[in-house]
């Protein structure tokens, strides 16, 4: 560690903790690794704010620590047999209504229902229509997301969903304007738009940026609902060799620059794949006071 301290997911890591974690994993050496780990998170009260424990954040910080040294870890007791994340079955494909819906936004507007499927019925419907029409396919959301199913007539016309952001956006970071301590005590109050998909009989003028501007007046009270607290900014990225972001500015949302296109885990400092413009939609006027609370 650099000078006795490993920052880890928003948590410090210091000298007096390794000490500690030494002499824990010594006291609970009957322990398996992940009793060990939902026992660490229950006395360090690291948990998410709706009151989960941060146990698999916990689990991979003690691997982190356990691969260079700092601490030993007891064995593995069961290797699972497949890694059920690489190996998840894909959505199971589904026959849509896929009648032609188009008309204007004056006739549509009031049939249009929003509905949060995020642990209802309705979530298997909106993963594999994902899976089926986006160009991304559907992708497993990690840590906290919502995902909203659109419909007329009960017909589903499009789909929206958002996720945790990414921990380190520069561009975003200095629009807020504050410091790297303020970022990981904050950034779960900032939503992350990873997929957004008009389907493909839909033909409706300015529905794209309608259906965004809807979604931002609800999204705050409906994360609160499910993770116990709100959220107050929302961020995107526009593959710019696909597309020109019109519904996104459309809607009043704000172009702040461009990614290094080096991705999360990138260790060489070197651009590893296409550089995608970033954009930002304020939930609240205060939303840069309410962020560095």
């Amino acid at each position: 560690m650099n000078e006795g301290v490993l920052r880890y997911r928003g948590r410090e890591i210091t000298a007096a903790d390794i000490s500690f974690l030494r002499q824990f994993i010594h006291a609970h050496s009957h322990l398996s690794r992940w009793k060990l780990s939902r026992r660490l998170c229950e006395v360090w009260q690291w948990k998410q704010a709706n009151g989960a424990l941060r146990d698999q954040v916990c689990r991979s910080a003690l691997l982190l620590l356990h691969r260079s040294g700092e601490i030993e870890l007891p064995p593995v007791r069961r290797r699972p047999l497949r890694n059920y994340l690489a190996d998840r079955e894909r959505p199971e494909p589904v026959v849509p209504d896929n009648r032609p819906v188009h008309g204007s936004m004056a006739l549509l507007r009031s049939q249009i229902e929003i509905h949060q499927v995020r642990r209802t019925s309705g979530e298997a419907l909106f993963n594999s229509l994902m899976e089926q029409y986006h160009y991304l396919r559907y992708d497993q959301p990690v840590g906290e997301h919502l995902k909203y199913l659109v419909t007329v007539r009960g017909q589903a016309i499009a789909c929206l969903a958002f996720c945790s952001a990414p921990r380190h956006l520069a561009p975003r970071d200095r629009f807020i304007g504050w410091d790297a301590e303020t970022r990981r005590r904050n950034i779960r109050l900032i939503a992350y738009n990873t997929r957004f998909l008009i389907l493909p009989w839909v033909t409706v003028p300015h529905l794209a940026s309608h259906l965004l501007g809807r979604v931002a007046a609800i999204i705050a009270r409906d994360w609160e609902q499910v993770y116990a607290h709100p959220v107050w900014l929302l961020e995107t990225f526009v593959d710019p060799a696909r597309f020109r972001g019109t519904c996104y500015r459309a809607a009043n949302w704000i172009p702040l620059g461009s990614t290094t296109g080096r991705g999360k885990d990138d260790l060489t400092h070197k651009p590893n794949r296409p550089s995608k413009e970033i954009l930002v939609y304020p939930l609240h006027r205060r939303f840069r006071d309410l962020l560095s609370e």
